[in-house]
């Protein structure tokens, strides 16, 4: 019998995720592997999440939500953004997800079709060029070329070598950690609406800057689609929660298209994430770690070798330049998981052009791993 196979499964792999399927076989093989290499928090999510999911599995009627999600959660993030941001986002313009994979799947195929312009930034997160790609939009990678985010004039430069339909940024960036200041975002933004381009802005990372208060791309222009999720500041990355804030246009054709998709998010997860928003004090404290991991990185990693390519501002990643050491990320990173049992992410997951020179080490792990794998590159590195 003749097998299908589609072109659309011919995307680059996520590396990431192969770097840690290896790290899993060496590790049930008894290695010690510290894993820098998925943006994980090593957290579980707080008692009080893991408390109402509990309450609701005792309670046992688990089943089908709306499409655009449970009227309590979608209540709670629109509480969400009037508390932590000052702005009014309306409840019917939110929509909870299957995890931010999901909101990015939604908003592509809303609001685009098959060979439309897209522009990312490289480095960037590989799903987005990845999902993209299988849905057949043609990806305009902006290389920054040095610059720690994407500026109003890349975008207006790559617009005016061929018109764009839309852009998604993200701020703070993964893999970088970069935050777009206010006023480089609000021209970003602004720029986007003179030149027709349709904005996309990831805020999976916001609750995670070290340095600057968040601001949403909102807060410029209200038809931005804003994507989050309760995987990174929340510690909820397996439970497949996220959401979306689409302009009021958007709505009902991304509900249309997650009925037939998702049909709705896990019941269970919705549940539990209302919590998520009343136990900052917890994930404040978790946070603080990470600001101890990105101080000891920002010491260490320079000292053997490893340069940073943008500022640490957020997330919890640091992306360096390791051509010093290498001219082959993938190879060095197959090697430092072998030799010293410390995973991390190649840079050509971020970076097809120039990932060879690149790696990101996620620090969202315990301070006591980061003491020991700096320490272990020091060896491995002598």
């Amino acid at each position: 019998m003749a097998v299908a196979i589609s072109r659309r499964g011919e995307v680059e792999p996520f590396h990431a995720m192969d770097i840690l399927a290896e790290a899993n076989r060496l590790r049930a093989l008894g290695a010690p592997v510290i894993s820098m290499a998925v943006g994980q928090p090593s957290d579980p999510a707080p008692q009080r999440v893991r408390d109402a999911a509990a309450a609701a599995l005792k309670l046992g009627r688990i089943g089908y939500t709306d499409a655009l999600g449970l009227a309590d959660l979608r209540k709670a993030i629109s509480a969400h953004y009037a508390d932590h941001y000052r702005i009014d986002v309306p409840v019917s313009r939110i929509a909870v997800t299957t995890g931010s994979s999901a909101a990015f799947n939604l908003a592509f195929l809303a609001m685009f079709d098959a060979g439309d312009r897209v522009a990312i930034a490289a480095p960037g997160y590989p799903a987005y060029r990845n999902i993209m790609g299988a849905l057949g939009l043609d990806v305009v990678e902006i290389e920054l070329e040095g610059a720690a985010y994407l500026h109003a004039e890349h975008l207006r430069t790559a617009h005016a070598q061929k018109p764009l339909k839309g852009v998604l940024f993200a701020s703070p960036a993964n893999p970088t950690g970069a935050v777009v200041p206010a006023g480089d975002l609000k021209a970003l933004v602004d720029t986007a609406r003179e030149l027709g381009i349709a904005v996309i802005s990831d805020e999976i990372y916001h609750r995670l800057a070290y340095g600057a208060p968040d601001v949403t791309a909102l807060t410029y222009d209200s038809d931005v689609t804003v994507i989050n999720s309760f995987s990174k500041y929340y510690c909820m990355t397996g439970w497949r929660i996220g959401w979306m804030v689409l302009p009021d246009r958007l709505v009902r054709p991304v509900e249309r298209i997650a009925q037939s998709l998702y049909i709705s998010a896990p019941e269970l997860s919705q549940v539990a994430a209302i919590e998520a928003f009343n136990v900052t004090d917890e994930l404040e404290v978790i946070k603080a770690r990470y600001a101890w991991n990105r101080e000891l990185l920002a010491k260490r990693l320079p000292e053997l070798g490893f340069s940073f390519a943008a500022p640490m501002d957020g997330a919890f990643y640091a992306f360096c330049d390791v051509s010093r050491l290498t001219n082959d990320s993938m190879e060095f990173a197959s090697r430092m998981l072998a030799e010293a049992h410390v995973a991390a992410t190649p840079g050509r997951d971020f970076d097809p052009l120039a990932g060879h020179r690149f790696m990101r080490f996620s620090y969202a792990g315990s301070h006591d791993d980061m003491i020991e794998s700096m320490d272990r590159l020091e060896r491995w590195l002598r």
